[in-house]
């Protein structure tokens, strides 16, 4: 494989003399010039190319070619209505198709990686396809090559090139000899590579190629063919769909024969069978199953869990365990100090109150004994454990850039690991000097001498600091210690030896990384819904499991899991205990990768959250992999499912519920649509058996799958969570779609929606009605907008719920029955359907019969409410 002759005067030019990068403007005409820095996919299918789509389905061909044999046979009404039908459905097909793809799309773009790239000397952050020839690119660990480019700065990087050349070792980078030749891909030691990954150290380097001129455009040329990815929700409804319409073409066989066999006209029979096939067969499974995962994703999003990959949606409702970083997403990534021992007393930080002078000089202390500074933001920079003493001294009113005007800082001896110690030297504003030390409590002690008191300077009790220093390490504190030494001058030299010796302890500080205040409702939440939740962190074991119990983890009796001793158990006695392990701490990322598949070997369903380079494989692995959006590096984002984009433990809980409101919203809508065409297919197929006319004529039924499959049924993908959503125990992915009843459902509720329309059609017929044929037009219509109000919940009614709850299905329904009653009552709709006006009584008694549905599913969900309730008691 050769490198592409790219690296032109142009780029040459930049590697040279700059080092600020491209203008905006020079970035934005070089686009213009070389276009988006993206990999082309395969041609996608026009708007014209899917609205023709719409026709090519082989039912819809069945039924143009009934509609030209019906207008040969000189039934040119019959024509024209199914030519309209056939229209209007394939545009509701189309726009159906256009909302998901555009859907999709739309979360494509939200997934965009960012390139920190230089622009007139400045660090922007711009989306990956908008990367140009000359732009010169930051590269650090974890980030994947945005382009191909040439290395001009190099800090022991190396890369993993696999995407390319398919070697998993990282190869070592040198910056780059600006007129070497042209030479083998295995040589460029000096070039970075679309589309592969930094694994060590960091870098900057050039653009010379962006998106199809590049390496891994030249091969995706090759690789154009992409196939589309379906949901295993989709695959399996599929499936069933396949096997559903064989069953329908045999029925509407037998029942064409039959009807013949009657004396039936057999265009008119040839007629009703194809519109029968047409009506029952739910060919817009797939599509819906599509736009509720993408609106669903859509709307996780505001919610802050951007879904990378479709299935994931679908899959969020099986999740059994949540294993989670503890930093940043059960805490809140803010080192906070929370208990101070100070003047012989243990206080909550909230509890202590400066009343003496004992308080006053710990509080002076802390404010003035470390390096935090303010940016032009007034943000608090600097280490995470001074900034957490720089707010606690500020909280009780003593803000260091006030303090320091009075205690003019004149030396320091910094911090340092062997020592364990930093001192500060400062002018004191009541004669001499004073020094005040923070560092371990064990180091400090063995500095001191005494320790100051509201009765004054008292000899120190060892012993006694030593056990409240441990106690407050048994709560999971990291303890610091501060002390003080009055000077008549500057002390000479300034050496720890002189400096840190003979002081006096002011007291100590116990800091956390607190956990969010969310985290404990959401671990509850997990408890109810039958998800475990699972901790894992590289930090101390006490610290480990004082965040478990704070939030709900692990009662007391909890047991921590260190990673020396996950990698001392074989896996098969790993297998044995994984179940029961809620906390791991001292945790390397890599060993994420075996808790993981311990979990899927128990038969559990793993989500798993993860923000380094080490953290991908687990990532990948898990049902779920869950990226840091925050703190997440760009190969983590890659190998994810899902982002959170604000790193919060909470955020996956609300996924999870999410998931699982869109699982039953599907499962809503295959309940109703199945039964309705399984209601219609008992109709037309029983009749005849039962000596009576064809009940319905293919534009009837032509124009009810239209009504009724559309818009009511898309609606169902808005209607809100049960109540009950996260109380119920996760979901088996494998488990059936028809399981817990509905296929049952489908088959009693069809079966009643088949003998309602019969009985209209029977009663009307004995009773002498001229417009029988128009009222079980009507019942069959009807019935199916009062079985979508009655399936809205499993078990709750729907008065409960509130019938303005769902506003988009509401509207549908009210629209339907609308749109029913146009074709009784509008007389040049008369003859299109071949309908006529009904009185008030054939009215009533119709609307009546389209009730029986609802009326018998909320008695079917009063059952079940009073089972639950029995099983409770």
């Amino acid at each position: 494989m050769k490198y592409h002759q790219q690296a032109n005067d142009e780029v040459l030019s930049a590697l040279n003399t700059s080092s600020k990068g491209l203008s905006n403007d020079e970035a934005g005409k070089r686009l213009l010039e070389y276009g988006p820095n993206e990999i082309k996919e395969s041609a996608k299918r026009t708007h014209l190319g899917m609205l023709i789509d719409q026709f090519r389905d082989f039912m819809i061909i069945v039924l143009v070619i009934a509609a030209v044999i019906s207008g040969l046979l000189g039934e040119i009404a019959d024509t024209i209505a199914i030519v309209v039908i056939v229209i209007l459905n394939a545009i509701m097909g189309f726009v159906q198709e256009y909302r998901a793809e555009k859907a999709i799309e739309a979360l494509k773009m939200m997934a965009t990686p960012l390139s920190t790239v230089m622009r007139g000397g400045v660090q922007h952050s711009v989306p990956t396809p908008e990367v140009v020839p000359g732009d010169i690119v930051l590269l650090e660990a974890g980030k994947v090559v945005p382009a191909d480019m040439r290395l001009v700065e190099s800090a022991q990087i190396r890369i993993e090139e696999a995407a390319l050349t398919g070697e998993s070792v990282p190869v070592e980078k040198n910056t780059a000899q600006l007129h070497d030749e042209m030479i083998p891909l295995g040589d460029r030691r000096n070039m970075a590579y679309k589309g592969t990954v930094i694994t060590y150290g960091r870098g900057s380097g050039v653009v010379v190629a962006t998106g199809m001129k590049t390496e891994l455009g030249r091969i995706a040329v090759m690789l154009q063919e992409e196939e589309e990815v379906k949901t295993p929700l989709q695959k399996r409804l599929s499936s069933f769909g396949q096997r559903l319409s064989v069953a329908v073409m045999t029925i509407c066989a037998i029942m064409f024969i039959v009807g013949v066999l009657r004396g039936e006209p057999p265009v008119l029979m040839f007629l009703t069978a194809v519109s029968l096939a047409v009506a029952a067969i739910p060919e817009a499974l797939p599509a819906v199953v599509t736009i509720a995962l993408a609106i669903g994703a859509k709307k996780l999003v505001i919610q802050n869990a951007l879904i990378r990959k479709l299935p994931a949606v679908e899959t969020l409702g099986s999740v059994t365990y949540i294993c989670s970083d503890k930093t940043g997403t059960l805490t809140v990534n803010k080192m906070t100090v929370e208990e101070i021992y100070v003047d012989g007393k243990l206080l909550k930080s909230s509890e202590l109150q400066i009343s003496g002078t004992a308080d006053d000089f710990l509080m002076t202390a802390l404010a003035l004994n470390n390096d935090t500074h303010l940016d032009a933001a007034d943000k608090v920079v600097g280490d995470p454990t001074e900034i957490a003493l720089y707010n606690i001294a500020k909280e009780k009113g003593f803000e260091k850039n006030d303090i320091e005007k009075k205690f003019k800082r004149i030396d320091e001896i910094p911090f340092d690991s062997d020592r364990k110690c930093m001192t500060t030297i400062h002018v004191n504003p009541e004669g001499g000097i004073v020094s005040f030390t923070k560092g371990a409590v064990d180091v400090l002690i063995e500095k001191t001498e005494n320790m100051l008191t509201a009765d004054g300077i008292i000899p120190i009790d060892s012993e006694m600091i030593h056990r409240v220093n441990e106690r407050m390490a048994a709560g999971g504190f990291r303890v610091i210690g501060v002390a003080m030494r009055l000077w008549d001058g500057v002390p000479s030299p300034v050496t720890p030896d002189v400096v840190e010796s003979k002081l006096t302890l002011l007291g100590l500080a116990g800091m956390m990384d607190p956990p969010r205040e969310e985290a404990k409702e959401a671990v509850s939440v997990c408890k109810t819904a039958g998800i475990r939740s699972v901790m894992i962190t590289g930090d101390h074991p006490l610290t480990a499991l004082t965040i478990a119990r704070r939030i709900g983890i692990v009662d007391h009796d909890g047991d921590v899991m260190t990673g020396a001793r996950l990698e001392r158990l074989p896996m098969q006695d790993f297998h044995d205990k994984v179940e029961h392990l809620s906390v791991y701490a001292r945790v390397a990322p890599e060993q994420k990768l075996k808790i993981v598949k311990a979990l899927q070997d128990r038969g559990q369903y793993v989500a798993m959250t993860g923000d380094g380079v080490n953290d991908a494989p687990a990532l990948k692995r898990a049902d779920i992999g869950i990226a840091m959006g925050i703190t997440g590096t760009d190969v983590s984002k890659e190998a994810a499912h899902m982002i959170l984009l604000d790193d919060n433990f909470a955020t996956i809980v609300k996924a999870i519920k999410e998931g699982r409101e869109i699982f039953d919203n599907i499962r809503k809508f295959i309940k109703y649509i199945l039964t309705s065409n399984v209601g219609e297919v008992w109709t037309l197929f029983l009749a005849p058996f039962l000596g009576l006319p064809i009940p319905l004529l293919p534009i009837h039924l032509l124009w009810i799958n239209l009504v009724t499959d559309g818009l009511p049924g898309i609606a169902l993908t808005a209607e809100p969570a049960e109540k009950d959503v996260m109380k119920r125990h996760p979901r088996h992915p494998q488990e059936s779609i028809f399981a817990h009843g509905l296929g049952i459902h489908i088959i009693w509720v069809g079966l009643l929606l088949g003998g309602v329309t019969i009985f209209t059609q029977a009663w009307s017929i004995h009773t002498g009605h001229a417009h029988w044929q128009t009222m079980v037009f009507t019942v069959l219509c009807l019935s199916q907008m009062g079985h979508v109000l009655a399936i809205r919940s499993e078990k709750e009614s729907l008065f409960s719920q509130g019938i303005f709850s769902n506003i988009p299905l509401l509207g549908a329904v009210i629209l339907t029955f609308v749109l029913q009653m146009a074709t009784i009552y509008i007389p040049v709709l008369n003859p299109v359907f071949n309908t006529e006006p009904l009185s008030m009584g054939e009215l009533s008694l119709a609307l009546s019969m389209s009730s029986v549905l609802f009326v018998a599913v909320e008695i079917e969900k009063w059952f079940k409410r009073r089972k639950v309730l029995t099983n409770l008691t």
